[in-house]
C-alpha cells in the first residue's frame, strides 16, 4: 500500500527536497504551501530555489502522479501522514517563541482526523515534541506525533537525504515505527532517540558548528592583529596532522540556522550557555573586525566598496541571515558607494559583477560562489574565506612540505 503524505510548507528548503525524494521512493506526496508563487512554479515542473539536481528531480516527481502541490489544505485530512516544517520562531531577543509555534500547530491540528500522524521535521524547542503529545491527549485527539529532526546542508538535499542517518523520535512506539517506516523510504540509516535527546541532538550539532566557526574566526581576528597570515598558519598546522582535521576555516557563519539554534540552546538552558554566546559576538562581529582592520591601511571616506556575493553561503540562492547585509550596512556608514553583485539573488539594487570590479577600490568577497573561483583582482582584496586571495599575484606565498 502506497504511504500518503502531506508536507506543510511544501514549497520551502526542507519540505520541497524531501517531498520530491518521497515520491520518487513511492510515496505519494501533497505539498501544501500558502506561497502561491512558489506552488505555481513547482506545479510547472520549475524549482523556486536552487537546489543540486533537482531541476531534473522534481519533473520526475511530477511526472510519477504521486507529487501534487497546491495552496488548498483539504488534501491534508486525507494522508496518513502530516509532515510540518514548522520551526520554533525566535523573537528580537533570539528567544523561542513558542506561542507562536503552537498556534500555527492548532491550525493544523484542526485539519487533522484521527489516525494520522503529525510528524516534525524543522528545528524545535527542546521539550515540544512531549509537550504537544499531552495537549493532544489532553484534548483527547487520536493523532499520534513524532520529531525526526531534518540535517541536510542546504543545497545537497537530494544528495544527502538518501545517505545521512535520520534520526526518529516519538513518544509512544506506534508512532516511532511508522516515522521510521516513512523514513526507510529513504534508503538512510535510521537512529533511533526519546524525542528530548533528538530535539538536542539537532541543536548540538548545529551549535557545534557554529562554535567551530567562532574559533577559527577568533583565531583570524587575532593573526590580522598582529599582521600574521591566518592561512598559511593554516595550512601549516594541518598539513598531514589528523588531529587537526576538524578545524574550520575562517568565514562569515550566517543563514538561518546555526544563529537560532544556538540561541535556543542558551535559551533552554536559562541562557547558562557561556561558549555559544561568546561565538555569536565573535561571528557576528567579523564584518566589523574586517573593516576595521581595512581602515588602517587606507582611509575609506572616499571609496567605493564591491561586495561578492550575498547569499549566506557560496552556490546558493537564500540570502536569510547573511552577514553580507550587515557587512553592507556598516560599509554604507564608512565608504562613499557600496555595490553588491550576485549571480544567484536577483535584486534590482545590486549590479553586474563586472560593473562591481570596473567601479570599485576595494572588493569584499562575502560568499564563496564559483563564479569567483578564477577572479583576478587588482583592488585592494578583502577575502577571509581565502578564496580568491589565493589566486592574487600580490599574496604572500604559502609554506610548502620540505
Amino acid at each position: 500500500m502506497t504511504m500518503s503524505v502531506t508536507i506543510v510548507g511544501g514549497c520551502g528548503h526542507v519540505g520541497l527536497p524531501l517531498g520530491i525524494m518521497l515520491a520518487n521512493a513511492g510515496a505519494t506526496v501533497y505539498l501544501l504551501d500558502t506561497d502561491s508563487k512558489r506552488v505555481a512554479a513547482v506545479q510547472s515542473g520549475t524549482m523556486p530555489f536552487y537546489e543540486r539536481g533537482a531541476d531534473e528531480a522534481l519533473p520526475q516527481a511530477l511526472a510519477t502522479g504521486r507529487l501534487s502541490v497546491g495552496t488548498d489544505p483539504g488534501p491534508l485530512a486525507e494522508s496518513e501522514i502530516v509532515l510540518v516544517t514548522i520551526g520554533t520562531p525566535v523573537d528580537e531577543f533570539l528567544d523561542p517563541k513558542v506561542l507562536s509555534f503552537d498556534r500555527a500547530i492548532d491550525r493544523i491540528l484542526a485539519q487533522m482526523r484521527p489516525g494520522q500522524l503529525l510528524l516534525l521535521r524543522s528545528t524545535v524547542f527542546p521539550g515540544l515534541t512531549d509537550r504537544l503529545y499531552r495537549r493532544i491527549q489532553e484534548r483527547g485527539l487520536e493523532i499520534e506525533v513524532a520529531y525526526c529532526p531534518e540535517r541536510i546542508a542546504q543545497g545537497y538535499a537530494l544528495q544527502e537525504l538518501p545517505t545521512l542517518p535520520q534520526i526518529i523520535s516519538a513518544p509512544t512506539p506506534q508512532a516511532h515505527a511508522r516515522a521510521a517506516a516513512l523514513f526507510s523510504l529513504l534508503g538512510a540509516p535510521l537512529v533511533t532517540l526519546p524525542p528530548i535527546e533528538a530535539e538536542l541532538a539537532k541543536l548540538f550539532a548545529n551549535s557545534y558548528r557554529y562554535l567551530n566557526f567562532a574559533i577559527s574566526n577568533q583565531f583570524y581576528a587575532i593573526a590580522q592583529k598582529f599582521d600574521a597570515d591566518f592561512y598559511r598558519i593554516y595550512d601549516a598546522v594541518t598539513y598531514q596532522y589528523p588531529r587537526l582535521a576538524g578545524f574550520a576555516k575562517a568565514g562569515y557563519a550566517g543563514g538561518p540556522c546555526l544563529l537560532k539554534d544556538t540561541m535556543q540552546l542558551a535559551a533552554f538552558n536559562h541562557n547558562a550557555f557561556v561558549l555559544g554566546q561568546a561565538a555569536m559576538m565573535i561571528n557576528e562581529g567579523l564584518p566589523s573586525i574586517l573593516i576595521e582592520k581595512l581602515k588602517l591601511r587606507r582611509n575609506l571616506r572616499n571609496d567605493t566598496a564591491a561586495i561578492l556575493g550575498m547569499a549566506f553561503k557560496g552556490n546558493c540562492d537564500d540570502p536569510r541571515d547573511s552577514l553580507a547585509y550587515k557587512l553592507r550596512k556598516l560599509l554604507t556608514l564608512e565608504c562613499r558607494e557600496v555595490l553588491c553583485t550576485d549571480p544567484y539573488i536577483q535584486d534590482p539594487s545590486f549590479v553586474s559583477l563586472e560593473e562591481a570590479l570596473a567601479r570599485a577600490d576595494v572588493v569584499f568577497i562575502a560568499a564563496c560562489h564559483a563564479e569567483y573561483q578564477n577572479l583576478t583582482i587588482h583592488q585592494e582584496l578583502v577575502d577571509v574565506f581565502n578564496f580568491v586571495r589565493k589566486n592574487q599575484v600580490s599574496a604572500v606565498p604559502y609554506l610548502r612540505a620540505v
